[in-house]
């Protein structure tokens, strides 16, 4: 089964320079969790698979209460997180994009991807 959570929302102080970090920004968050195939007929009930509020409660506090200077460093702790709390994930994909990027130029966002597997 695949659970996807696309394009969360959320505003957070992350980024190299201090204003960043300062003022915040919004950042737009996609996750694909995967879990294990053989047991997809079998769920009836909630506790039979991954509870998709309680991921987003854990990506939310993370994106909105830690500062991050590296969005790579963020992806990894959302994807830490996720991992250890949901023991029926046994894949993730995550996707962290930064609209407003400091650069001199046009580009919709910047975005890193981060790809994790149980073993």
């Amino acid at each position: 089964m695949k659970i996807r959570l696309n394009e969360m929302v959320f505003y957070g102080y992350h980024g190299v320079h201090a204003e960043e970090r300062k003022l915040g920004q919004r950042f737009v968050v996609s996750i694909t969790l995967h879990t294990d195939e053989a047991l997809d007929a079998d769920i009836r009930h909630l506790e039979d698979t991954v509870d998709y509020t309680k991921v987003y409660d854990e990506v939310k506090e993370i994106m909105e209460t830690h500062q991050f200077h590296l969005l790579e460093s963020c992806a990894n702790t959302i994807g830490d997180t996720l991992m250890a709390g949901f023991p029926l994930v046994q894949k993730l994909n995550i996707c962290i994009q930064k609209p407003s990027v400091p650069i001199q130029g046009s580009l919709k966002s910047v975005e890193v991807e981060l790809k994790r597997t149980r073993g």
